[in-house]
């Protein structure tokens, strides 16, 4: 049973077996993980934009799936947000954005390794206005791994622009969360019809171990 289940009708199900939408696709042979905003002003409730229940559960999967893609030379990437000086470079967020330097901190439990590369994003994609595309390149990726927060807005908008440069896109399940439920749900929905494959942390760990 898929996470999204309990949020659809009868009606969405018959047209998304008429569109032929969903199923599985396949890994790629070349991955890299990318782990989207896992910062403590989205993870810890104790921040206007944190969820503890939900956070710190996929910080501790995306840990297991981080130790494992170090131990397999998987290169790793990670994103946090950047805040301008300047109104225009903020740009027209709902709700404002994350402030403090605490906020903007990645969690401690997947903090990055010295030679790993975080980088600054100002808009929802990993993508946008980076330069992750040609680090990508550099290393003949061709699968891309998409863990973080949250799972409606940032990890969502990684997936879709990583569809459109034709990475193949695997996001598991636990490695996601997001303060509104439904919104989570929705959204691990809409990537596995479109756009990649939302499975289980468990099948990509064990796709790691035999690859």
């Amino acid at each position: 049973m898929a996470i999204w289940d309990d949020v659809l009708n009868e009606q969405d199900r018959q047209m998304f077996a008429k569109a032929k939408m969903g199923g599985t696709s396949s890994f790629g042979d070349k991955p890299a993980l990318i782990i989207v905003d896992m910062t403590y002003g989205f993870v810890d409730s104790k921040f206007r934009l944190g969820y503890s229940e939900t956070g710190y559960p996929a910080v501790d999967a995306t840990a297991k799936l981080l130790t494992k893609c170090r131990e397999k030379k998987i290169p790793v990437f990670f994103t946090k947000g950047f805040t301008e000086s300047n109104e225009s470079g903020n740009g027209l967020w709902k709700g404002g954005e994350v402030k403090s330097k605490e906020e903007n901190t990645i969690v401690e439990q997947v903090a990055p390794l010295a030679h790993e590369v975080v980088i600054q994003k100002r808009r929802p994609s990993a993508f946008f206005g980076t330069n992750l595309v040609d680090m990508l390149i550099y290393h003949r990726i061709d699968t891309v791994f998409v863990a973080g927060l949250t799972t409606s807005g940032c990890v969502r908008a990684t997936a879709v622009d990583a569809f459109s440069y034709n990475y193949r896109v695997i996001v598991p399940t636990e490695c996601t969360a997001d303060r509104s439920q439904i919104s989570h749900k929705i959204g691990l929905m809409d990537i596995n019809m479109k756009y990649g494959d939302v499975l289980q942390t468990s099948e990509v760990l064990d796709w790691i171990d035999e690859n």
